[in-house]
C-alpha cells in the first residue's frame, strides 16, 4: 500500500487526529504497531487485552496509544525512559509478545531536513523555509509508510511475565498534604517516632529541600 492510501486510511487519520499532526515519528510508530498486531494476530484493545511497553516519550508513543488501545488511565500503558524508538507489544490472550525496534540508519541522513528542523524548531525560520520543510517533513512519512516492515525495524519475539492487571484500591490521604492517595503508592516516613504515610510527591519535596 502506497503512503497516499495509508494516510487516507481511517486508522493513520485517528492517529493524526489524536497527535496533531503527520510527522516521522507518527508514521515510525503506526508502521511499528501494525507489524506487532499483524504478528500477534490481535486487534485493538476494548480494555486490558493488550500491554504496550514504549521506550521513548516521541511522537511514535501516540501511534501506539491509538491502535492498541492501550493507555495510561487502563494501566496497560507502560512508558521506560530508554530513549528508543521501541515498542513491545503483549497479548493477554495468548500469552505471546513482540518487540519491535527502528534500524540503525535506515535512512540517508537529509542535511536540508535537519538544518530547517533546527531553524523551525527555534522560531527562526522564514516563510519559505517553514514551507520547505514541511514538505520535506511529509516527505519522509511517505517513505517511512512505503518502506517495507524488515528495512525499517527490528522484530523479535519476546518471553516475559505479564504485568498485573490495573489496580483499583481506596486512597488514603497523605499525612502532609492531606491529598488523597492510593494506598499502595503512599511511603512510610518516620518522624518524632510517629510512622506517617506520605505521598511520593512530598517525599520528593522533603528531599529536595533537606528536610529528611
Amino acid at each position: 500500500m502506497d503512503a497516499k492510501k495509508i494516510m487516507e486510511s481511517e486508522e493513520f487519520k485517528r492517529c493524526v487526529d489524536f497527535h496533531g499532526h503527520i510527522c516521522p515519528g507518527l508514521s515510525i510508530g503506526f508502521k511499528a504497531v501494525k507489524a506487532c498486531m499483524e504478528i500477534l494476530n490481535e486487534t485493538r484493545a476494548e480494555d486490558e487485552e493488550l500491554v504496550a511497553i514504549v521506550e521513548t516519550d516521541a511522537c511514535s508513543a501516540d501511534a501506539v496509544q491509538v491502535l492498541t488501545g492501550c493507555t495510561f488511565g487502563k494501566g496497560n500503558f507502560i512508558f521506560k525512559d530508554y530513549g528508543k524508538m521501541a515498542v513491545t507489544l503483549l497479548s493477554r490472550n495468548s500469552g505471546k509478545g513482540v518487540r519491535v525496534s527502528i534500524q540503525p540508519n535506515p535512512f540517508t541522513p537529509n542535511e536540508e531536513h535537519h538544518a530547517l528542523m533546527k531553524k523551525v524548531m527555534s522560531k527562526d525560520a522564514n516563510e519559505i523555509e517553514t514551507k520547505r520543510f514541511k514538505e520535506l517533513h511529509l516527505k519522509r512519512s511517505c517513505d517511512i509508510l512505503e518502506k517495507p516492515f524488515e528495512q525499517l525495524f527490528v522484530i523479535k519475539k519476546v518471553d516475559m511475565i505479564l504485568p498485573p492487571k490495573a489496580i483499583v484500591e481506596p486512597s488514603k490521604p497523605c499525612d502532609i498534604c492531606g491529598e488523597p492517595t492510593m494506598g499502595s503508592k503512599l511511603e512510610s516516613l518516620l518522624e518524632s517516632l510517629n510512622d506517617k504515610k506520605i505521598c511520593r510527591g512530598c517525599l520528593v519535596y522533603l528531599k529536595q529541600t533537606g528536610s529528611i
